[in-house]
């Protein structure tokens, strides 16, 4: 069982990551949407990703591959593993839908919020009822786990606080998807202005913050 690997991230193709490990072997991973986007800056860099090694089954069972999916900390693997207990969640499908951070899809079970959870890809109206139900009671623990940001300078990675899971960034997310911003880079810039020493505490000034940072601000 392969449970985490270091190496160079040599480059992200969509949902899979290349990962030279120290002798010249390249790895294979999968990650999540949300992964994928926070990794995108940190090409040539050496990074550290807690695994999930797993069987996919193609052609009705015919074709047996071996997977490796990715993930920047054991939490978003922990719940990860969680997600996919749900009725009609694969692997792959789980992978593909997670374009927030465990702690917003979290929060979005806990308040039965549907509708955010009907937002996310390959999440429709019967699946969103069936994951609100059956991890009903079970998500507390990742309501507010911090999310793993791009390496810093130094090399090492940078935890960023995703702040409450309630409305406030709920609401910003939503404002910035009507006004035409794509919701993994949105997410990435809510969490940096979630981040800050005086972070905002209503959803006008924190979509106010999320433009200052995309301006370079």
């Amino acid at each position: 069982m392969i449970a985490r690997i270091e190496g160079i991230l040599e480059s992200i193709e969509g949902e899979k990551a290349y990962l030279r490990l120290p002798g010249g072997m390249t790895y294979e991973v999968l990650l999540p949407a949300f992964t994928s986007a926070r990794l995108g800056g940190s090409i040539g860099r050496d990074v550290t990703l807690h695994t999930l090694y797993y069987l996919e089954s193609q052609a009705q069972g015919a074709t047996i591959f071996p997977r490796l999916a990715g993930f920047l900390s054991a939490t978003d693997k922990q719940f990860f593993e969680l997600f996919v207990t749900c009725k009609g969640i694969g692997h792959r499908r789980a992978l593909r839908a997670m374009t927030l951070s465990t702690s917003q899809i979290a929060g979005a079970i806990a308040d039965r919020d549907l509708a955010l959870l009907q937002s996310l890809p390959e999440v429709g109206k019967r699946t969103a009822e069936t994951i609100a139900v059956t991890l009903k009671g079970k998500v507390d623990r990742f309501l507010n786990a911090p999310s793993v940001g791009p390496t810093g300078a130094d090399g090492e990675a940078v935890l960023v606080p995703t702040g409450s899971p309630g409305s406030l960034t709920r609401d910003a997310l939503q404002v910035l998807l009507q006004l035409g911003e794509n919701r993994v880079q949105a997410t990435t810039w809510i969490d940096r202005a979630l981040s800050s020493d005086e972070p905002p505490t209503d959803a006008e000034a924190l979509v106010a913050e999320v433009y200052r940072i995309k301006g370079g601000g």
